[in-house]
This record gives C-alpha cells, sequence and structure tokens, in this order.
C-alpha cells in the first residue's frame, strides 16, 4: 500500500528515541513537518520506564546529567522534577561503608574516609589522571588517547582503591570491567560528573522521551510502524506501506541502523539491572542519596543505589525501591542469589526478605567507546540518507541529543534554511 499525501512530503524519522525525537522536535521547530515511525508501541528507544505493582523501574540504571551542555538546549529540567544524586559514593569493604566524595558538595565527606579502601598514592594518581578533565575540552580532545586500563596504570592508580572504587565505578557507568573503553571518552564523563550533578525525573527517566514527543503535533508520531527498509527519499513499513519523504533519518539503534543503512554497527556492551524491595515498612537500607559500590568486589554487582531516596514517587507510598547494575546478560537464578548475598554486605542489612520487582537484561545497552574516540561520525551517508544516534556521536543521553540535532541541521542546509542554534561544535560527553 502506498501513502498519499497532499503538499510536500514530510521528513520521515525512523525510530522515537531520544536522538529521533530531538531530530524532529527541531525540524518542527524550523517549520518543516516531520513524521516518527516508531517500531515499538511506546517512545523512547532504550530510555523506557516501566510500571511493575506500582513501581517505577527504567529499563537499565540511567541517570540524566544536566551539566551535558544539550540537555539544557532540548530538555525542560524544571519540568522533569529532576531529583538529583549526591556528589560522591559509598565504598562498602570489609565489614566497613566509607564516603567518598567533593567535600564542596558533600558536607558529609569526611577527611578520614579519604584514607580508606586504599593508599593514598594510589588516589593522588587518580586525580592527577583526572585533572584533564577539569581543563578546556578542546585541550582534552587534542590529547593522547589510549585505553582507560593503560592510562590508570600509568598514573599510578593501583590496589584496592583501583579495583574497588575506581574500576568498580567506571564498570557501572561504561558496563566494561575490562578497562578497554577510550580514556578520552571516560576523561569527559568525569567531566560532566565534575560539572553537575546526575539525577532522574521523579516518575522515571521515560519522562525525557515523553517530554520531547509532547512538542509534535497530534499524530506526528506513529507507533507500531517497523520500518523494513530505507532509502535517502523513502521507506517501507512490515505491512507493506510506502512512505515518500523529503529526506529520511534513521534514528534507530545501532543494529536496526546497520541494517536499515548499512553504517557501521559498533561493539555493544550489555547489562542486567536487578529492581528490588524491602518488606513494607523496612527503613531505607542507605544513609545518604548515594550510588553504593562493593569495595571488596565480592559479588556480580558493580554499582547499587536506592533509588527512592532519591526520587520517592518511584515507589507506592512507603515502599522503598533499590536498583543494582550487574554486567552482562546471562544470569541466572543463582546470580540473584549471589546479588542478593552481596547487597547485604553492600548495605550492612539483611537481605533475605528483600522481593524482586523486575529483572531488566538489555544485551545492547551501550556501544563501545575504543580508542582511538571517534566523538563525529558523519550524519548524512554518500547515499544521501542521514543516521542519528548516540553511535554517531559519544555514547551518553547528549551524544544522542546532539546526533539529533545535527540531523537536524542536515535537513535544514540542504533546503536552504540556515540552522539555529549551536553547531556540531558544542561540547560533549
Amino acid at each position: 500500500m502506498e501513502s498519499s499525501r497532499s503538499g510536500p512530503p514530510v521528513v520521515v524519522v525512523v525510530g522515537a528515541g531520544l536522538a529521533g525525537l530531538a531530530c524532529a522536535v527541531r525540524l518542527h521547530g524550523a517549520g518543516v513537518p516531520v513524521t516518527v515511525l516508531e517500531a515499538s508501541p511506546a517512545v523512547g528507544g532504550r530510555v523506557r520506564t516501566d510500571v511493575v505493582d506500582g513501581f517505577r523501574c527504567d529499563r537499565g540504571f540511567q541517570l540524566l546529567n544536566p551539566a551535558y551542555p544539550e540537555v539544557p538546549r532540548v530538555l525542560d529540567l524544571a519540568a522533569l522534577d529532576l531529583r538529583s544524586f549526591g556528589a560522591g559514593v559509598v565504598v562498602a569493604t570489609s565489614g566497613r561503608r566509607h564516603l567518598l566524595g567533593d567535600p564542596r558538595r558533600l558536607p558529609a565527606a569526611l577527611p578520614g574516609d579519604l584514607l580508606a579502601g586504599g593508599d593514598l598514592r594510589s588516589k593522588l594518581g587518580f586525580l592527577v589522571w583526572a585533572l584533564p578533565a577539569l581543563g578546556p575540552v578542546d585541550r582534552l580532545l587534542a590529547g593522547e588517547d589510549r585505553s582507560l586500563a593503560a592510562s590508570l596504570d600509568a598514573a599510578g592508580v593501583r590496589g584496592t582503591f583501583r579495583r574497588g572504587v575506581v574500576d568498580g565505578f567506571f564498570a557501572g557507568v561504561l558496563a566494561d570491567d575490562a578497562g578497554t573503553t577510550s580514556t578520552t571518552f571516560a576523561r569527559l564523563l568525569v567531566r560532566s560528573f565534575a560539572r553537575g550533578r546526575p539525577g532522574i525525573p521523579a516518575r522515571g527517566m521515560a519522562e525525557l522521551p515523553r517530554q520531547l514527543a509532547a512538542r509534535l503535533p497530534a499524530g506526528a508520531v506513529r507507533l507500531g510502524a517497523p520500518v523494513t527498509a530505507a532509502g535517502p527519499t523513502q521507506v517501507r513499513t512490515a505491512d507493506g506501506d510506502r512512505h515518500d519523504a523529503s529526506a529520511v533519518v534513521v534514528a534507530t539503534d545501532p543494529t536496526a541502523a546497520g541494517a536499515l543503512a548499512g553504517v557501521r554497527v559498533p561493539p555493544m556492551r550489555g547489562l542486567t539491572t536487578y529492581w528490588h524491595t524491602p518488606p513494607a515498612g523496612d527503613p531505607s537500607p542507605a544513609t545518604l542519596p548515594l550510588l553504593h559500590l562493593d569495595g571488596d568486589r565480592s559479588g556480580p554487582v558493580v554499582n547499587t543505589a536506592v533509588m527512592t531516596d532519591v526520587a520517592p514517587e518511584l515507589a507506592p507510598p512507603g515502599r522503598t525501591l533499590v536498583a543494582s547494575t550487574v554486567l552482562g546478560t546471562d544470569g541466572d537464578a543463582d546470580q540473584e542469589r549471589a546479588v542478593l548475598d552481596q547487597l547485604a554486605r553492600i548495605y550492612g542489612v539483611p537481605t533475605t526478605r528483600w522481593s524482586t520487582v523486575v529483572v531488566h537484561r538489555i544485551p545492547e545497552a551501550l556501544p563501545a567507546q575504543l580508542p582511538p574516540l571517534v566523538r563525529r561520525r558523519p550524519v548524512r551517508l554518500p547515499s544521501g540518507l542521514l543516521v542519528a544516534g548516540d553511535h554517531r556521536d559519544t555514547a551518553s543521553i547528549q551524544g544522542a541529543l546532539v546526533s539529533g540535532r545535527r540531523a537536524a541541521d542536515a535537513v535544514l542546509a540542504r533546503g536552504g534554511a540556515a540552522p539555529a542554534g549551536p553547531g556540531p561544535g558544542a561540547a560533549a560527553g
């Protein structure tokens, strides 16, 4: 079946994740008619929130950093009701819990804790390693890039502090426990953490794509419409419908983009998130709204947080919601028992009566960012087809939003319209 339209063809965006929606919103704001075709029954792509028995569980432990330059340009942070984590982490080791953080932004951090969980020389080495992240971004991007593991080795970051704190933190953020990630990318993330406090909307991360979709005209986003073929001016959907277009932007996940647009598919990293709740009436197992790490690395969990200490709205009244991240997606019932045992050690409370809300296994959670970091990949292909997604920029919410803007600007530039706002040289993390 062929689509029929009066007037000029619209721009068709394939995929209603953050990149596709950011692209569509920018085009709509410039007066360009746009249609977004999404295969799934909801917007968001990898940024989704499931509601299970009144608990709001994001698909994977995800945070929004307001320090990302593109975020305040694209999103209404006040409307999201963003709730922030504290500027530090709690490290559990040898049956004790130590608070590590920026004392300027986390007054509860004690000087004595700076000596816990590893030798002072390794901690000073990490500060030296992190210094480029605090300087001009252009200088950071121009520096030599190599694997994260190699750069930490060279800085003298080693021992229990390296394994239990630094490697543990980066494993959860990068989905990489081997240190193969680009040092430049890791420093960009550290830069963002130093400049802002990551948080979560009061009703979950799905509020991001929901907010963007609400800025589009009614009917502009068509759900349950999987695209099977895409060209520069035409797409076909699984039901045989043909959509002619003035331009086509493929803004899907990397694997689907490879199939539709023929672009290189980066290696993908998998993550599993366990969502647990203690019995009703039990107090929170944490004392501060912080990320918790296992400095002893005594089990599969790389990080965990009591989400309701940050946003109580994520659970029914009086209930607690705990998110815990594990690398990979091959876990089973034995792994979940190991997770609960490890959480008891991390939080210092019994977990035998905790119940599972849901488990999210995400085989393609993040594109790998290997050295040397390629921070900008073309959004326009030689065929004329356009692509967007965090695989075209950095593997982050910042990268997804920037890639959507770049694709929209490419459409506007081809049509003779001058793109408004910041160009592709804006800093990213």
